[in-house]
């Protein structure tokens, strides 16, 4: 499912917005529905429980202090308290396990759903964001959701619960006591609501402004070579220190909010606390009289242990407040990164399907590609119109032209990174495709590790065989710990060559039908490219080859030369 629909920010949509952001946080815990309902109830019966506490230590002081009763006669009421306590404390760990489960498959939810549309965007869309950012999205985001779960949600159900319970207990034994909760309740939710508008703006400014700088952060990171070698290391810390400054400031826009609300709230709600011991001071000290007896200590002392009591929960959904706004910038974020990044395609460039996976005839061609129109993504002119191919089984292809003439864009759409803007490509059913980049990328990590990222059981003996038909033994062999050397991130330690021969192997190990090869060749030296060509030959045998190429022997080598010319027309030609 998608992370969230395309939803205009407009003024006459915010509130369908919110509400669109609530079910989406709601949809994230969908999986741990029971264990929910589970820290649900455990929280109101600790509230409920409460009530009878306060119930045994009023007829304590009342029995003890007053009535001298012997603390002998009293213990079977002292055992029920210790029961209660003991069942409240196992009641608040309940809960709090439980909501620490919603939470972890919440945030592993967010993860999955966020993993799962990086991969809809595909590579083309993530080579244009900054990988720091988006990391965000993953950590940052997912720990600023922990808290709505694990908090907010079962406060929420608690404060609908649990003081009207009181209210209701409170009521029975002195109903001025009861009004007096019932008219001061609600200025703690009024507040609430004014601050948290400001809590959820600071918040998403402030996970805005984190995502920045991880992602600025990052980029610096793995280019640090290259700021070094340019001698830019000392002007980047300004960056970074400027960076840093603004995580910052917005923190501590947001720990401002939170601390002025929750002392706001305190005063509240000790004012109404004070209220009620004020009203009861008066009664026993004959200054007011709203009943017909004067309430005994223990029924006053029954209110003044539920006071502070029925006002807890509203506080704590107060504290917890904040991780609702903050659960609401995440969504919000969320949205910015992965949703309005397909709004902002302006109307001229909707795209049709790439693929269409058609059960054709058994003799015709593998692939058709039918009068298309390319253009790389982010360019605003297309660099083929009506382009046309049919590539057969067991062909060696080679696709040549100029830069710029749409090699790589060709070879893109092929592999379905690029969908036409028109026309369409035709791909014969149980075809499997594989592409090798010009950039393929590396993981920190031994060569054998990158590679086996295509067929984690590969054997040994067929590792190695993969890598001297692409060469990669030409290199590896001389390296210290030969496929077992480690390289950096993005193949940090090998030049282009050896990073696109890397590529190649991984794609050899996947065996697919169709090689899209996109300059597998460059940066060799005539005899390392024989070598390289002569054993792809021998091991594609039967199966198909595109490749993109500017070389001559590469050209030699395929069984047909597909030419494409700098201007928007293609036309195709066969090899003498």
């Amino acid at each position: 499912m998608p992370v969230l629909s395309d939803v205009p920010h407009s003024g006459d949509t915010l509130l369908q917005q919110r509400r669109q952001q609530q079910q989406w946080l709601a949809s994230l815990a969908a999986g741990a529905r029971s264990q929910q309902r589970l820290a649900a109830l455990a929280v109101c019966g600790s509230g409920a429980l409460l009530i009878l506490q306060a119930a045994a230590i009023a007829w304590l002081i009342q029995s003890i202090v007053v009535e001298r009763v012997a603390i002998v006669q009293a213990g079977p009421v002292f055992g029920l308290l210790a029961l209660v306590l003991l069942v409240r404390s196992l009641l608040g760990g309940l809960a709090q396990s439980a909501a620490g489960d919603v939470a972890d498959t919440a945030k592993l939810a967010l993860r999955g759903q966020v993993y799962q549309r990086l991969m809809e965007r595909g590579p083309l869309w993530l080579r244009r964001q900054r990988t720091g950012e988006l990391g965000e999205l993953l950590l940052a985001h997912g720990d600023a959701i922990e808290g709505y779960y694990a908090g907010f949600q079962p406060v929420r159900v608690e404060v609908v619960v649990v003081p009207l319970l009181i209210l209701a207990a409170v009521a029975y034994v002195d109903w001025v006591v009861a009004l007096i909760f019932l008219f001061t309740a609600p200025l703690v939710p009024f507040f609430m609501m004014l601050v948290g508008w400001g809590a959820e703006a600071a918040g998403r400014a402030q996970l805005g402004e984190l995502a920045r700088m991880s992602g600025h952060f990052a980029d610096r990171i793995k280019g640090l070579g290259l700021l070094r070698l340019y001698g830019q290391g000392e002007a980047e810390l300004g960056g970074i220190e400027q960076a840093a400054e603004g995580v910052r400031v917005r923190t501590m826009k947001v720990l401002r909010i939170a601390f002025l609300s929750s002392t706001v709230l305190e005063f509240f709600a000790s004012v109404s606390v004070a209220m009620v011991a004020l009203y009861l001071g008066l009664n026993y000290l004959g200054m007011m009289s709203l009943h017909a007896t004067v309430p005994t200590l223990g029924t006053g002392m029954f209110c003044l242990l539920l006071a502070p009591e029925f006002y807890a929960p509203l506080r704590r959904l107060a504290a917890h407040y904040h991780d609702r706004a903050n659960a609401l910038a995440a969504a919000s974020e969320v949205e910015r990164l992965l949703v309005e990044e397909v709004s902002s395609v302006s109307a001229n460039e909707v795209i049709s399907a790439p693929v269409s996976i058609e059960p054709v005839q058994r003799h015709a061609p593998m692939v058709q590609v039918q009068a298309v129109t390319l253009r790389p993504q982010g360019a605003h002119h297309d660099v083929l119109t009506g382009f046309s191919l049919d590539i057969a089984e067991g062909q060696r292809l080679a696709l040549v032209g100029p830069s710029g003439s749409g090699k790589s864009t060709v070879l893109e759409a092929l592999a379905g990174w690029l969908p036409p803007r028109e026309g369409r490509i035709i791909v014969r059913d149980g075809v499997r495709i594989g592409y090798a980049g010009q950039r393929p990328y590396l993981f920190h990590g031994s060569i054998a590790d990158n590679l086996r990222l295509a067929d984690p059981a590969v054997s040994n003996a067929r590792l190695q065989a993969v890598a001297e038909v692409a060469q990669v033994m030409h290199f590896a062999r001389h390296l210290p710990q030969g496929l077992d050397t480690v390289i950096g991130e993005r193949g940090f330690g090998l030049s282009g060559g050896e990073a696109r021969r890397i590529g190649l192997a991984r794609l050899l190990l996947r065996d697919p039908d169709l090689f899209l090869l996109d300059e597998p060749t460059a940066f060799l030296d005539p005899q390392t490219e024989r070598d390289l060509l002569q054993a792809l030959a021998s091991h594609t045998r039967g199966r198909t080859v595109l490749m993109a190429t500017h070389g001559e022997v590469a050209m030699r080598w395929a069984d047909k030369v597909i030419t494409l010319p700098a201007n928007v027309n293609a036309h195709t030609g066969e090899r003498a």
